[in-house]
């Protein structure tokens, strides 16, 4: 999948007079030249306020974007979507079938030739032989073919950037999924405390019941609120295993052939480079894709108006015929002939019209595509950074709620044992405390996933610079 000159041997380039005779014509093309429409593009986010930038403040996240959340395993993961993923692998097949689109384009700039031979016998004992070459050369006047090759530029360069836009929203969907294994072992962590606590709780009881001081009913309510916590910690192995599994699949492998070991929940966040809004048009593929598909269907209209316009070809023949029979007497000819010849349309019912309409209504419907595409970027960074701020002050909350809770915990559970509470208290502490503490567990694997968010949001690194240009009179497809 690279691009190259063609050859005809060791180091030696052909330069085709067409090929700068096409580049000329070009400037004759009919239909509109392309020029990028405008975005709806703010000055400033609304959410950014009290935002706390990266350091330094020019910084920006570069390729492997999610090395910002500093997991080793993530790290490893991750590296591996671009190289393994069979999403991508068809989006990679996508594109190279558009540069081999390009090549078929670029076959109508160039004269068609092809070779003719016979050979027959006759009686009495004459042998014809003939050999000739045909060629044919369909004149580029009006740019027809030049804005083919544009279209299928564009739609090559979009192939392009929906590749690059697969494999940031690839790489995302791992990341995430990472999040919720984590996350699912940090819960199986604390539902192990948990059932640790309930069963102190337990012997407690037991003790009391033992002692005559409590009723059967104490410890069966223990028994079962250990239950339950030891259920919950089983429970978490499904989002474990499934979010696992997602993994195998994401870097194309079968699940059974991947394990990750354990490990916690990240407690911070990153801090994510912001730049101006505008930037945000040169940092997401999807927004790239979109424009390039504009700029396709903006030649597309050329290449419909192009049919009013009559079409120029020249044609040739160059050969030879031989006869020879039992006399040993034979003559060999030279055969030639040249031509040109005009096909103007002059009635089809309206469809070169049609087409036309037809190319125009796609291209301001690939306008209208791009602008929501970019409001739609912009929703997104929005979504994000309300959500990281919100998470975060609700953190702050819930862990202060956390503390409280087991603070309560510890008080009736003392009180109970000196008598002077009864269990029901305990329990309902007990359960205040479990409750806040996966409350506080899952806000902090959202805001983690908002920051994962936001990065993507943001382009994940990636820059139009990134996009290669492609020139439709140079690039070839090598063959596989």
């Amino acid at each position: 999948m690279a691009a190259r000159i063609f050859e005809t041997g060791p180091g030696v380039r052909i330069r085709l007079g067409v090929c700068a005779a096409a580049a000329a014509l070009a400037g004759c093309s009919v239909g509109p030249d392309y020029l990028r429409p405008s975005a709806p593009v703010p000055v400033a986010y609304k959410e950014l306020k009290g935002w706390k930038a990266a350091t330094p403040r020019d910084d920006a996240l570069k390729g492997e974007w999610w090395r910002a959340l500093g997991d080793p395993t993530l790290d490893r993961l991750a590296s591996q979507v671009s190289v393994s993923n069979q999403t991508l692998k068809a989006d990679a097949a996508n594109y190279r079938q558009a540069l081999a689109l390009i090549a078929e384009a670029r076959a109508a700039l160039f004269p068609t030739v092809t070779g003719d031979a016979s050979a027959t016998r006759s009686e009495p004992g004459v042998n014809t032989t003939t050999a000739e070459l045909n060629g044919s050369w369909t004149l580029d006047f009006f740019g027809k073919a030049a804005r083919g090759l544009e279209q299928e530029g564009a739609a090559a360069e979009a192939s392009q950037a929906t590749l690059a836009n697969a494999t940031l929203a690839e790489q995302s969907a791992l990341a995430i999924a990472y999040i919720q294994l984590r996350e699912a072992d940090s819960a199986r962590d604390l539902y192990d405390d948990t059932v640790k606590q309930y069963q102190r709780a337990l012997d407690i009881t037991q003790n009391q019941y033992n002692q005559g001081t409590v009723a059967k009913s104490d410890v069966i309510t223990a028994q079962a609120s250990l239950l339950t916590a030891q259920a919950l910690e089983v429970q978490t192995e499904v989002s474990r295993q499934q979010s696992e599994h997602a993994i195998a699949v994401l870097i194309g492998k079968p699940p059974a052939e991947l394990n990750v070991g354990r490990g916690k929940l990240a407690e911070t966040v990153p801090g994510v480079p912001m730049r101006l809004p505008s930037s945000l048009l040169e940092r997401r593929p999807d927004i790239a894709a979109a424009e390039r598909a504009m700029a396709e269907a903006n030649a597309a209209i050329g290449v419909a108006i192009a049919g009013y316009y009559p079409d120029v070809t020249l044609s040739g023949l160059f050969g030879y015929s031989r006869e020879s029979g039992f006399t040993f007497a034979s003559a060999s000819n030279p055969i030639w002939s040249f031509g040109a010849s005009l096909a103007q349309p002059i009635f089809n019912g309206g469809l070169t019209g049609a087409q036309v309409e037809a190319a125009r209504a796609s291209y301001d419907a690939s306008v209208a595509t791009y602008r929501q595409t970019v409001l739609t970027a912009f929703q997104q960074v929005e979504d994000d950074l309300v959500a990281i701020r919100v998470y975060g002050d609700t953190i702050k909350i819930q862990a202060e709620a956390v503390k409280a809770a087991e603070q309560a915990v510890q008080i009736s559970l003392n009180e109970y044992r000196a008598g002077t509470q009864n269990f029901t208290t305990v329990v309902t502490a007990e359960a205040t405390a479990l409750s806040d503490e996966q409350s506080l567990l899952s806000s902090r694997a959202q805001r983690l996933t908002a920051t994962i968010n936001l990065i993507v949001a943001l382009g994940g690194g990636w820059s139009d610079a990134q996009l290669t240009k492609v020139d439709p009179l140079r690039v070839a497809v090598d063959p596989i």
